[in-house]
């Protein structure tokens, strides 16, 4: 049996689950509402205020999707009571970051800035203070946008192993390599 997919959800105060005829599961919470379509296979039952996901058969299919839906509602939960925050951290000369409403604008040493538009789903807070790297606080209720978006925009100039200039989460460890030595005896 599956670790993951066996150990049942509990769901917080003030949050609410539903699940449709046509497996979406609908939690609502302080923070949001989250949908999920859960393929037909896998039953989702509320059962004492905990959340039971139990899967046909032994297949490998079957348990793999069985701790991968009990995960997926495990998060929408967790979203829609507490919320996901990432924290991206710009280290390099000249590297700002300014935010307004959904639009984020990124100087990362190119000749031009980057404009990147956050869905709507994600607020943005772009901290710039004396003395410290540029800061970017994302905040949301679905991991998997909040994620996607964290990665993208740490794709636009990844952290480069020999100065360690480039967007990094906050708390993340760059591997360094050492510059070249001078090779003259």
């Amino acid at each position: 049996m599956s670790r993951i997919g066996k150990n049942p959800i509990s769901l917080p105060n003030k949050v609410e689950i539903s699940i449709s005829n046509e497996n979406v599961v609908t939690v609502k919470g302080p923070k949001g509402e989250l949908r999920e379509h859960i393929h037909p296979d896998i039953k989702v039952e509320l059962q004492d205020g905990m959340i039971v996901v139990t899967r046909p058969t032994n297949q490998q299919r079957h348990r793999a999707m069985h701790g991968l839906y009990r995960s997926l509602i495990s998060n929408m939960v967790i979203g829609v009571s507490e919320g996901y925050t990432k924290e991206l951290e710009m280290i390099g000369v000249g590297y700002r970051c300014n935010s307004t409403g959904q639009l984020l604008e990124l100087l990362l040493g190119y000749s031009h800035p980057i404009q990147f538009m956050l869905p709507p789903e994600v607020k943005v807070e772009a901290i710039m203070e004396k003395g410290k790297n540029p800061t970017i606080k994302l905040q949301s209720t679905d991991k998997q946008l909040i994620g996607q978006v964290a990665a993208k925009i740490k794709s636009f100039r990844s952290p480069e192993p020999y100065k360690g200039k480039g967007v990094k989460f906050v708390g993340e460890q760059i591997r360094r390599k050492a510059g070249k030595t001078t090779g003259k005896k």
